[in-house]
Formats: structure tokens, sequence, C-alpha cells
């Protein structure tokens, strides 16, 4: 079989082939039923030397499939081979995958073990918690190399769905994918953003009765939001940093970038602000632009 080119005008595929990988009990499952409801091929649990023999497979000019997703965790590590040197091989013949690793708090992915009442696949006789530093450590090189990081320890399901849908629904493989997620620092910090930046020092539209009960993308606050002068500032500063940083990433070969804009509870400033900020950067070439806002609809 002839090496597949997924990176040139011959591409065979209609987006880039997508690895997802990660941590037992991050959302693996969970994401691999989005990109089959999107149409995606999905393969589960490869051992990571076929992986290659499949996208190769799939590549072929007859191959009846376009889009494809493959699953892998820690127990193809039974197998030779490693994931990390399956992904070299793929760099090699120019068939890089975008990969998406799951992650989640060691807290989140314990309680969620003990609600299915499973066991580790790397604890043997020893203790959950045991078991997932053995994987943290089995993961931590593919994940230092991730395209996406999504940490799901604070998404319901459906808010993965979303996330995932948002960070791979306008793929191409010539741009740069930019998703601004807004949310509340009570509800905790996105681990998984490249870069967050704190709403907190404008004036609250909560403690406006009139205002209290709309949010973000409602216009009344939005209005109020980014009539400040302080808001303008901010932002026409910020894009001026984004664009730098952008370019950096491009130049690094990083596509996949998460901005997360923070205030209170979620809910007005960081909102109004990221749909500001997503507005404006609609306006460049070659950037897809998602917008998620994680906590708007929590108390």
């Amino acid at each position: 079989m002839t090496d597949a080119n997924f990176s040139g005008e011959e591409q065979r595929f209609s987006v880039p082939p997508i690895l997802i990988t990660g941590m037992s009990g991050g959302g693996l499952g969970s994401a691999a039923k989005v990109m089959e409801d999107k149409g995606f091929y999905v393969a589960h649990n490869l051992p990571p030397r076929i992986l290659v023999d499949l996208l190769e497979m799939c590549a072929a000019d007859d191959s009846p499939v376009d889009k494809v997703a493959v699953v892998t965790d820690v127990r193809s590590r039974m197998f030779p081979g490693s994931l990390q040197e399956a992904l070299t091989e793929l760099d090699e013949r120019k068939m890089t995958p975008t990969v998406l690793f799951m992650d989640a708090r060691d807290d989140v992915l314990i309680r969620r073990f003990d609600s299915v009442r499973r066991t580790h696949p790397l604890q043997g006789d020893d203790t959950l918690q045991q078991g997932i530093l053995r994987e943290r450590e089995v993961t931590g090189p593919v994940k230092e190399r991730a395209d996406i990081v999504m940490d799901t320890s604070n998404l319901s399901v459906h808010d993965l769905r979303r996330a995932i849908e948002a960070s791979f629904g306008t793929m191409a493989t010539d741009r740069q994918h930019v998703t601004l997620q807004s949310f509340g620092f009570k509800h905790g910090a996105p681990r998984d953003a490249d870069l967050v930046v704190d709403m907190r020092f404008l004036p609250n539209p909560y403690w406006e009765p009139e205002l209290r009960g709309f949010r973000g993308v409602d216009k009344p606050v939005s209005d109020y939001v980014l009539s400040r002068p302080a808001t303008e500032g901010f932002i026409d500063k910020f894009m001026s940093m984004l664009d730098s940083m952008l370019d950096g990433y491009r130049h690094e070969g990083k596509n996949f970038i998460t901005v997360g804009v923070g205030c209170t509870g979620g809910h007005h400033r960081s909102v109004a602000v990221t749909e500001e900020i997503a507005r404006r950067l609609r306006e460049e070439d070659k950037i897809d632009v998602n917008v998620i806002h994680r906590d708007i609809e929590h108390g």
C-alpha cells in the first residue's frame, strides 16, 4: 500500500483523522459516541501498531471512509509497541492525527469508578488511587503532545458533547481552531485552557436589579458590560496580544487553542466579553472560532 498524505492537496479525508485517548474514566467513550453521531467511522481500543495500519487502510483510494476517529486507552499497553512510537511513525509518514486527550481530576475519576463499581486497569492489588497515578505516568508523554486536552471534571454529558462539537465542528486542515470558554471562578477555572483571563475587575451587572436575571448573551447585559471604558480598553489590548500569540502558536504547529474568560459566576461579564472577542476573531481569515459558555446555566 502506498503511503498516505493527510496534510496536502491530495488529502484523502474530509477532516484530519482524530485519535481519542486519555485517562480511564475521563470520557473517552462519550467522546467516541459524539464522533459516531457526527458521521465518523470510530474504531475502539486499538493497539498502537494497528493504528498505523488502520489509517493507511482508510486513506486508500478505494476506502469508503472519509472521516475516522480511533480510541485507544491504557489497556493497549499489553500489546507490543507504544502509542508514542505509533505517533512518531505517523508523523514520519505525514499521517499525523489530531490528538484529543480526555482528562479529569483524580477525585472525579475515583468517584466515577466507584459509581460503576469498576477497578482501574492498572490498579492490580493496590488502591484505585495507585492505579490512576500509574496511568498518569504512562499517558504523560502523549498528553504533552496532544492537540487538545479536555478536562471533563466539571462537565455533564451534555456539556461534554457541546465541548467536543465546538472543537471539531468546523475542522479544516489549514485553519487554527480557537475555543473561547466563559466560566465562573466559583465553579473552578478550566484546567485545559491555554490562557485564562479574569473579568472580575469590571463592574458586575449582578448588582443591578434590572439586569440580574439576564445573561451576557442578552443585549441589556452585553450593552452594560461592553459600554464600560475599561472593557473596551481591555479587549483592544487583549486582541493585540492574542494575535501575536496565535502567530507564535501557528509557527510552533499548535492549531488548537483554548482561552478561558472568567468572572465570578460565569453568567454576565465573562459571557459578554467572550462573545465580543469571538465576534472580532471571526473577522480574521483562517481562524475557526468556537464558543462555550460553561457555567451560564449554573446557579
